[in-house]
């Protein structure tokens, strides 16, 4: 898997990595004014640049895109069907995009996961698609995007590592 193979996937199923962005720019441009549209574009495409992120999404996708086709074994595909709201195994899937960077990627992807903002939103209201992963797959991105922004501005506490030596 790569970079552009994950790129490729997102927008077959509908997504922009602009739109992920967007949602990354309305949770931190409220902590820093000066946040750019531009920054969270690329703190998106470092978040995909990761390995681990690439397979999480072609796995999730790929869960997706078999139940659309009736492809998988009974009882999930009626679960995945009806989107049942206790499955959970979409969100601990999009859970390892997030602590990619934090505790701050967790608590971003369980609001996103609430409130559905933008895309999120979309994808979990397309009645003609099954987006069981790909919604909080998405979630996942643009909360761990939002995590990397956190961690690197200026505002952010840098304490000296300590040693047993010290």
């Amino acid at each position: 898997m790569s970079y552009q193979m994950a790129v490729d996937l997102l927008e077959r199923r509908g997504v922009s990595l602009s739109s992920i962005a967007e949602i990354v720019y309305i949770l931190q441009s409220v902590y820093y004014p000066g946040l750019s549209k531009e920054e969270c574009l690329s703190s998106v495409k470092s978040v995909l640049g990761k390995r681990e992120v690439q397979y999480t999404l072609m796995t999730g996708i790929a869960l997706d895109e078999l139940a659309e086709k009736k492809l998988l074994p009974q009882p999930l595909q009626a679960v995945m069907e009806a989107d049942e709201s206790l499955y959970g195994a979409d969100e601990t899937l999009a859970l390892g995009i997030t602590g990619v960077y934090g505790m701050i990627g967790l608590t971003g992807f369980g609001y996103l996961d609430k409130i559905k903002l933008g895309i999120i939103g979309e994808l979990n209201d397309d009645k003609g698609r099954i987006h069981v992963f790909l919604d909080d797959l998405v979630a996942g991105i643009a909360s761990a995007a939002s995590a990397r922004i956190a961690h690197r501005q200026e505002g952010a506490k840098v304490y000296p590592l300590v040693t047993d030596t010290e």
